[in-house]
């Protein structure tokens, strides 16, 4: 074993490689979830191929002490369960780290590497002979593995039981069936005797107590439910398809009347074409729509963006990143379609942008989505990203909304009578961009009107004047500024004024913050701006101001964020210096130092 003064405990970065479809996905979870039950900070990553089965696949583990959730770039240990990448899983692992692997077949003498540890264990074996069904033999085959690890890390045979059991509650055969497997790999480490010194987990009481375990995209489903969404209309993609799935599986709870009729639809369209569409319908008629897509969805979507934008439509779409341009990379993560949510569809214009960075976050962005939407009559983004969005990780209980639904100025036949018995669609009564509006189903004589995407005058009513048109896209643009001081606002941590700035946003957070830390480490202190909305407010320009040495954190190759700040405070343009991090791995703080400190 390497040698080492005193083993880390809780502090481990565990990676299984398997083959997609081979039952891991289960296998994986136990584990994480053991860990998650012992009470110690964790998180969970999912690196899979695009394809239904049989491509490489692995998971990542990190328990971290410290609470750091974002991805390690060490690899402590490795889980070799696919021989078809035993070369390059071998490389992965840190000197001094350790291989657990499938000893059923011996390992080639190339892939025996003088500076880890090696760590045998018979699954494929142990599964021959003592599971009798061979259909099964291949899938609890990775539930071996998960004893194994169990036994050397630390992780007691009763929570790895408990979690069985919440995870399969109501079919005893298959706790039975994976508990033996679980139990030979426990039996197996057991037997041999068989120590490690690359570290341990201990648990720790009332570690966890009050956190969830949550993806992103489930976060973002229950938010939208408790915003009020009635409308759901989708084209499934990768990686947003589960945030519909999940409010498939939850809105029947909340959505129905006292007959047991639904009150909500969800609409799987024929694309996402048709999709944006209908919630472009479904907001004129006063529902709450949403819709949820990722890259390639959204570009076939900008014709009909445009058009609510133009007629000021209300509607919110969730878009979970992935690697683009064109299919490019559908199962791994990046945040390369911010200018397409910001500027999207032709001519101009400026799209609020709502940017969740965990999952507490993910869900009030999700709900007050429909508020900002409802309020500035307009198409409103919520920007995550597949690292987000469909990944593993703990989170504090979600708060429920603390305030009724804002409907903005959506007027009732009362209240257009008491203002004389006069409604003009678009016009601005009160300065900040924003007009009143009616919806079908509205009596009052004055509340009808005629929505056009061609150009229309403050009655609406169809315009080519140029003096109208100019006076109507300066409107939207008002509105757009108004929306500074309401969207959510930027969050400074440190805030020591220390000449050197960090800033980050969406699924960046967690390795930006991490990054703070290793870098204060080596003298190099820094503060730390979290974005959480587009438009910016007069907060990023104070921060902007203070530093004179700015690194902005993104996972797109161009600097996006950076330009987009760069074209707000031109002035500044100069200090802000992009850290574009964008080969789809989940990002981590290695990868930042290295990218701002480099050898130092």
């Amino acid at each position: 074993m390497a040698e080492m003064d005193t083993p880390p405990v809780n502090d481990v970065n565990i990676c299984v490689a398997t083959a997609n479809g081979s039952g891991s996905a289960s296998s994986n979870q136990i584990l994480y979830k053991s860990v998650f039950k012992m009470g110690i900070p964790c998180s969970g990553k999912n690196l899979f191929p695009s394809n239904i089965q049989g491509l490489p696949t692995w998971y990542f583990i990190r328990a971290s002490e410290k609470g750091y959730l974002g991805r390690k770039d060490a690899i402590d240990v490795m889980v070799l369960f696919n021989d078809d990448t035993l070369a390059a899983d071998v490389k992965k692992v840190r000197a001094g780290g350790l291989i657990l692997y499938d000893d059923s077949r011996p390992l080639p003498p190339a892939l025996v590497r003088k500076d880890v540890s090696y760590i045998g264990v018979p699954a494929e074996n142990l599964v021959k002979e003592h599971i009798k069904a061979p259909q099964l033999r291949a899938k609890q085959r990775n539930m071996v593995y998960v004893g194994a690890v169990g036994k050397l890390f630390g992780i007691p045979m009763g929570i790895m039981q408990e979690v069985l059991e919440d995870t399969f509650g109501n079919k005893p055969a298959v706790i039975e069936s994976n508990l033996q497997c679980i139990e030979l790999g426990y039996k197996h480490i057991e037997k041999l005797g068989t120590a490690q010194d690359v570290g341990f987990l201990k648990a720790v009481p009332n570690g966890n107590k009050h956190k969830i375990m949550t993806e992103g995209n489930t976060a973002c489903a229950v938010g939208a439910i408790f915003g009020g969404a009635t409308v759901v209309t989708w084209y499934p993609i990768t990686p947003s398809s589960s945030l519909v799935e999940e409010m498939i599986e939850r809105i029947p709870a909340f959505r129905r009347d006292e007959h047991g009729k639904n009150r909500y639809a969800i609409v799987q369209a024929e694309d996402e074409l048709a999709a944006v569409s209908m919630l472009v319908g479904a907001g004129f008629a006063g529902a709450r729509a949403m819709t949820s897509t990722a890259g390639p969805g959204l570009s076939l979507m900008q014709e009909s963006i445009g058009l609510a934008y133009f007629v000021e439509v209300p509607g919110v779409i969730f878009v979970i990143q992935r690697g683009g341009p064109s299919t490019g990379l559908p199962t791994r993560t990046q945040q390369s379609d911010i200018t397409l949510m910001h500027q999207g569809s032709h001519g101009d214009t400026r799209h609020i942008v709502l940017i969740p960075h965990d999952n507490s976050s993910a869900f009030d962005m999700a709900w007050q989505a429909f508020d900002v939407a409802d309020r500035f009559q307009t198409p409103v983004f919520v920007m995550m990203d597949l690292d987000l969005g469909m990944n593993m990780s703990l989170s504090a209980p979600f708060a429920m909304p603390d305030r009724p639904f804002d409907r903005g100025k959506l007027l009732s036949e009362a209240d257009i009578k008491a203002q004389g018995d006069k409604f003009s669609r678009y016009l601005d009564l009160d300065g900040d961009g924003i007009p009143q509006r009616t919806i079908p189903g509205n009596l009052h004589p004055a509340a009808a009107y005629f929505a056009r995407g061609s150009g229309h005058d403050e009655q609406a009513r169809y315009s080519e004047d140029h003096i109208v048109y100019r006076k109507l896209l300066e409107r939207l643009r008002r509105k757009y500024e108004t929306a500074r001081e309401y969207v959510p606002k930027p969050i400074v941590y440190n805030g020591a004024s220390t000449g050197m700035g960090l800033m980050s946003f969406g699924s960046s957070y967690e390795p930006t913050r991490e990054a703070r830390d290793i870098m204060a480490t080596r003298g190099k202190a820094a503060d730390h701006l979290l974005l959480r909305a587009l438009p910016v407010n007069g907060d990023v320009r104070d921060f902007l101001a203070s530093h004179k040495e700015i690194y902005l954190i993104e996972q797109n190759r161009d600097g996006q964020m950076t330009q987009i700040l760069r074209d707000e405070f031109p002035e500044y343009a100069a200090r802000i210096k992009p850290v574009c991090l964008f080969d789809g791995m989940p990002l981590a703080a290695g990868d930042i130092v290295e990218s701002i400190l480099g050898g130092n």
